[in-house]
């Protein structure tokens, strides 16, 4: 039996029946194959169990080998061609369901990024009504500061106190 190893599976990870078969193939490596052997040693079930297959193996060996004829390769390629066929049209069955399911993803971010952005410009855009409603107290005196020919007076009136904080005045 060559002690090399041929699986990328750690022995640790192989069932015990798959370990067993694994040793007798000669696909373990020194270390996995001695830890085998003692599990052998000290477990009557592992020993009955690899004796077991031990004689599996010599009676498939026993066995004559059929020869294989044209139709039955044949038969067989034809079989793997109309399985791989099978397995082709369900995937292309499945790109317009994959399509849709982006197309979906793609529009639902996109109208996303659009309500986004227009509530950021609503919220961030100068409301050019500000300075109007701003202005509001002037506009509304405005008749009466237009018979004002010098702003030094109104400055003068303001200082004195005539103006409260809030732009109106007192009388």
């Amino acid at each position: 039996m060559s002690q090399e190893r041929n699986s990328d599976v750690p022995a640790d990870a192989l069932p015990p029946a798959e370990l067993l078969v694994a040793y007798l193939d000669g696909e373990l490596d020194v270390a996995e194959s001695r830890r085998v052997e003692e599990m052998v040693a000290s477990d009557a079930r592992a020993r009955e169990e690899l004796r077991r297959l031990e004689r599996t193996w010599v009676a498939l060996d026993c066995l004559d080998r059929e020869p294989v004829d044209e139709r039955f390769t044949k038969s067989t390629l034809e079989l793997v061609a109309l399985a791989a066929a099978e397995d082709l049209e369900q995937e292309q069955e499945s790109i317009p369901r994959r399509q849709r399911r982006w197309r979906t993803i793609g529009l639902t971010g996109a109208l996303a990024a659009a309500v986004a952005g227009f509530s950021l410009v609503w919220c961030l855009r100068p409301n050019p009504n500000r300075q109007l409603l701003d202005d509001l107290p002037v506009l509304e005196d405005l008749d009466e500061l237009r018979q004002i020919d010098d702003v030094e007076f109104l400055r003068q009136l303001y200082h004195d106190g005539v103006f409260d904080k809030n732009g109106s005045d007192h009388g």
